[in-house]
């Protein structure tokens, strides 16, 4: 029996698209990696896969094709994520510190970034404004319908996988504040700080942010301490990676201190490369070299200008300091990136805000 009518005139127009794109891959930037992608697509058609794992790729990719497109236009703002509970009420001290939090940073010129939904990620889209927030929602069957402080139609994308929403809150963000919540957000600490500590994830700011005379981090910090860092479970220096504060005024300077002179960084094979705002002095560059010889593989920490490989990259004038990272000491790295910005030229600080990617 024949297939459909309608199921052929979907399969000639795949036919046309694939063979379209096949024809100007020579031309296209990204070549390499669209290769590589039908590649894997072309080989699981022909292997033993079942239909569960075609769904979930397919609705991985759909996610994702979503998330790209929303992202695109804000590519080159700054953007933080806001963690917290759903069901904290609009009467609450952590609503409105929450609130408070989000009006500052958006001042500094970033965008918001929350779930969406209510509580905590309400109060975060709420003090950003519509223009200034990004919804990131779940499909679930309670409590995440998205919230009325999202432009829902250029502003918002739906996920059906949490792991493909967590994957772009962290891609897209340049610092974490969470505020108290229930397991997602304990669960979205722990992924910030796993991925922080393993180098796949930043660095950049995480907040920790409670009412004021809360105790809910500090709660949670003494148990990291006690039965985590105790044990040496986790280095040392891991719990550099974050902090803990009650007070917004402090959470923003944590923010507003790490961009000063630090602006991003990035692996070059296998040379990590910090991009700064202004260029440090030989004495500050030798001074790094004294205090953080410790996280090196070889070598000392240079400065640089941008490498052949940076010719394309928008961050090309800035100049840049490159050593080779142990890849192990992430809780150093934040302690190097805080001794850049306290050793760089307070003068050519920029006034208003972290400012653009």
């Amino acid at each position: 029996m024949a297939p459909p009518s309608n199921s052929l005139d979907a399969l000639d127009s795949l036919r046309l698209q694939v063979n379209e794109l096949i024809d100007d891959l020579p031309n296209l930037k990204f070549r390499k990696w669209i290769e590589r992608s039908l590649g894997t697509v072309v080989r699981l058609a022909d292997e033993q896969v079942e239909r569960l794992d075609w769904k979930i790729l397919s609705a991985a990719l759909q996610d994702m094709e979503g998330a790209f497109q929303m992202f695109y236009p804000y590519r080159h703002i700054r953007k933080i994520s806001i963690f917290g509970s759903a069901r904290i009420s609009p009467e609450s001290p952590e609503y409105g510190i929450a609130v408070d939090f989000a009006r500052h940073v958006v001042q500094q010129g970033f965008m918001v970034m929350t779930g969406a939904g209510g509580g905590i990620m309400e109060a975060g889209n709420k003090g950003a404004g519509a223009d200034r927030s990004l919804g990131l929602n779940i499909q679930l069957p309670f409590e995440q319908d998205a919230n009325p402080f999202i432009d829902a139609e250029n502003k918002l994308v739906e996920f059906k996988y949490f792991f493909t929403r967590k994957l772009f809150f962290l891609r897209e963000s340049d610092a974490i504040a969470l505020f108290p919540g229930g397991f997602g957000t304990q669960d979205e600490a722990f992924e910030c700080l796993t991925l922080g500590q393993t180098g796949r994830f930043g660095p950049c700011p995480v907040l920790l942010i409670d009412r004021p005379g809360g105790d809910y981090w500090k709660d949670w910090d003494a148990y990291i301490r006690k039965h985590l860092l105790s044990r040496g479970l986790i280095g040392d220096r891991d719990c550099s990676i974050y902090t803990i504060t009650d007070n917004v005024e402090v959470a923003i300077e944590a923010i507003r201190s790490f961009y000063r002179i630090y602006h991003s960084s990035r692996y070059v094979r296998d040379i990590f490369v910090i991009r700064l705002k202004s260029e440090l002095s030989d004495a500050a560059v030798d001074i790094l070299n004294q205090e953080f010889s410790d996280i090196l593989v070889r070598g000392t920490i240079q400065k640089s200008q941008a490498l052949p490989e940076e010719t394309m990259d928008e961050t090309f004038h800035l100049p840049r300091l490159i050593f080779y990272f142990n890849r192990r000491d992430a809780g150093r790295m934040y302690e190097l990136i805080a001794r850049i910005n306290e050793l760089g030229d307070r003068t050519s600080e920029e006034s208003a805000h972290p400012e653009r990617k």
